[in-house]
């Protein structure tokens, strides 16, 4: 009997003291042992005042707080971020917020723990407004499929042309759109829009600013007969009045002039380039459609855009380039031609009077050439529109 109420004592006094203990450390505990959030904060070191009340896709954050380590699942918005349970300490966890684009859009953060509690905290997930960069062929026709190239194309998505007519959308991927012409679509820039905000291009549809060779009508030295008016059987679209193709076989160091002349033969085409891109040529792009029916694959193509007079080693357009039979638009930062000119002893200066212009096949191996050029240009990287 003794031996029994011993054991009672005992295990009575094992309880109380299991109490006394149990209450003491909660309340040691900050917070009372409740998760709490102090404030978020970039990971970089040298950032780590930096706090944050909301961050872009797939950006690292630390969340800093008390009592965090039973943290077992992150949600932002309606979509679930990855732990990773090194990364998860009493006073912080370190997590990335998700890349995918929430459906339900709360700008709360929600935190759920082991024994199923659940802590909420305002954090916002900034999703990027469409980045428009490219299209593949800035001349395109109506019905064609053009392929626009950019980040964060996020459905439900619109692709609207100035005046107003809307892009059928063929496919829709976050960086790259393929959107069918619309009728009436007119020059100028092209806006994207999303739920998460709308962005016009910097490039223009159709771009007839600053154009210094399209052959409408043909003016210059060399080779009128290379000027396609009227497009028959076999022949590429028109897609800005007169284009221009070449189709002959060229031999290796063969002196193929294709279009140009001095600036009084051009007249007053030569005369549209901006002097600001003489003067800066790093805001400005060359930009011209080509279509190769066969590939340029050999020999070398050099463009004298911007100079005073003839110099034969302009600026070279190396193959190989294909577009597979379609009109395609290239863009070169014109700085990379400036620079090819002054590299061979001839600094570009600003004409009032207009400027030198010449196409020139010429250079090493064989090409079997058939290639159509159209609407030789020199516009702004950005629109100065949009700068406004």
């Amino acid at each position: 009997m003794k031996s029994i109420y011993t054991q009672l004592l005992f295990l009575a006094i094992a309880i109380a003291m299991v109490g006394s203990y149990t209450s003491c450390s909660e309340a040691d505990l900050p917070n009372n042992g409740d998760p709490r959030i102090r404030y978020i904060r970039i990971t970089d070191p040298l950032s780590a005042d930096s706090l944050l009340i909301g961050a872009g896709q797939g950006n690292l954050i630390a969340i800093v707080g008390e009592n965090l380590g039973g943290a077992r699942e992150i949600w932002f918005n309606d979509r679930q971020a990855v732990l990773t349970t090194t990364y998860i300490t009493n006073t912080s966890i370190l997590v990335s917020v998700p890349s995918l684009v929430p459906l339900d859009i709360t700008n709360q953060m929600r935190i759920v723990f082991a024994n199923g509690n659940t802590l909420e905290h305002e954090f916002e997930v900034q999703i990027s407004e469409p980045h428009v960069n490219s299209i593949n062929n800035e001349y395109a026709l109506a019905g064609e499929v053009a392929t626009i190239r950019g980040n964060y194309f996020y459905e439900p998505l619109t692709v609207t042309f100035t005046g107003g007519a809307v892009g059928e959308l063929v496919s829709v991927e976050d960086d790259l759109l393929e959107v069918r012409i619309p009728e009436g679509a007119q020059p100028g820039p092209i806006t994207v829009e999303t739920n998460f905000g709308q962005t016009p291009s910097d490039f223009w549809f159709r771009d007839g600013r600053n154009i210094i060779l399209s052959s409408d009508p043909f003016t210059g030295w060399w080779n009128a007969a290379f000027v396609v008016t009227n497009p028959g059987a076999g022949d590429p679209p028109a897609i800005n009045g007169n284009y221009i193709r070449v189709t002959r076989a060229i031999s290796g160091w063969a002196w193929t002039e294709v279009a140009g002349g001095a600036a009084d033969a051009m007249g007053d085409i030569s005369k549209n380039i901006p002097d600001e891109a003489i003067l800066k040529p790093e805001n400005y792009y060359l930009k011209f459609e080509i279509n190769t029916l066969k590939p340029y694959n050999n020999n070398m193509i050099k463009f004298n855009f911007g100079l005073p007079s003839e110099v034969n080693d302009a600026y070279q357009w190396a193959p190989p380039f294909d577009t597979g039979g379609k009109w395609q638009t290239v863009a070169i930062p014109y700085e990379v031609v400036m620079q090819s000119y002054k590299d061979l002893g001839t600094t570009p200066v600003v004409n009032p009077n207009g400027y030198w212009t010449r196409i020139l096949i010429h250079g090493p191996g064989d090409l079997d050439c058939d290639i159509a050029f159209d609407n030789f240009r020199i516009v702004p990287k950005i629109d100065e529109n949009k700068s406004k």
